[in-house]
């Protein structure tokens, strides 16, 4: 009997404490990593994150003009997220909720500290490998003269919007990347399906994300398409703040909202005996006394 209880235990999905709390645990163990592990990973993501653009473009270059190519380009978009994602590396729009809910949780000094310091790092990471990655596009040649163009044609569009709309405009990429943060612990064998629907959204309704539309930018910037200053302040910084808005700004508080009131006092207890035993951590750690 134990067994099949088990058994059906496993059939079910996590509610909604469950999956704050498997998420929230995921956010601690990021921001207690070191941060050259942080900045690697994040280098790693902002490389990988390439491949959307260039799935994109070769899309593009080999599909006929029509009112349904932009839907079947965008079936590329999601390819950077799906290397990214189920390779564990660190992406920034993830962190919008897996580093908001253990703050919310925990509202102190301290936890504001190292979450700000997890997204500088991974941020910072990530916009160094799209500028990589869109170098070696640009100026390395990778793939035909017609993948470039193609490239090229696809970052384009992301030039009609003002700064202020593509901050709008991010704001719902960055809530749907935290639902998909959110919805993978139950995701299970459907990761690869969960990850494919909700990007291929971000990409059929304009929305702006960070990260990819940081490569976009940098891309335009290389072949003259756009200046230094628009291409940051223009495109990646409200792209940024948009994010952060959407991610970390209403959907991370709407999460945590549906479960505070569950929130028991032996949990919070947990949480404060963790935050004491990281405080002697670091002291043992400094050769300071131990009281």
């Amino acid at each position: 009997m134990a067994e099949e209880a088990g058994g059906v235990d496993d059939l079910k999905a996590a509610n909604a404490k469950e999956l704050h709390r498997a998420i929230r645990e995921e956010g601690e163990d990021e921001l207690r990593r070191p941060l050259a592990s942080l900045f690697w990973s994040g280098i790693a993501a902002g490389l990988a994150i390439n491949a959307s653009l260039l799935a994109e473009g070769v899309l593009y270059q080999k599909l006929p003009g029509g009112a349904w190519r932009d839907l079947v380009v965008a079936m590329g978009y999601p390819v950077g997220f799906l290397i990214v994602i189920l390779g564990r590396m660190q992406l920034f729009t993830e962190s919008t909720i897996t580093a908001v809910l253990p703050l919310v949780s925990d509202p102190t000094r301290e936890s504001l500290v190292r979450t700000l310091r997890l997204w500088g790092v991974v941020l910072g990471a990530n916009l160094i490998g799209t500028a990589m990655g869109a170098a070696v596009i640009a100026f390395g040649g990778l793939g035909s003269a017609g993948a470039h163009d193609a490239m090229i044609a696809v970052a384009l569009p992301i030039l009609e919007h003002s700064p202020f709309a593509t901050l709008v405009n991010a704001v719902p990429a960055g809530f749907l990347i935290a639902i998909l943060a959110w919805s993978l612990p139950n995701a299970r064998e459907q990761s690869f399906l969960v990850i494919f629907a909700v990007t291929w959204v971000v990409a059929i309704g304009g929305f702006s994300h960070s990260v990819v539309g940081s490569s976009e930018a940098f891309l335009l910037f290389y072949t003259g398409h756009a200046d230094v200053v628009r291409a940051v302040f223009g495109l990646i910084v409200p792209a940024v703040v948009g994010n952060l808005i959407g991610g970390a700004g209403i959907f991370a508080l709407l999460a945590h909202g549906q479960v505070r009131g569950e929130m028991t006092e032996e949990t919070r207890r947990q949480r404060r005996d963790a935050r004491r035993q990281r405080r002697l951590e670091r002291r043992a750690a400094s050769g300071a006394k131990v009281i």
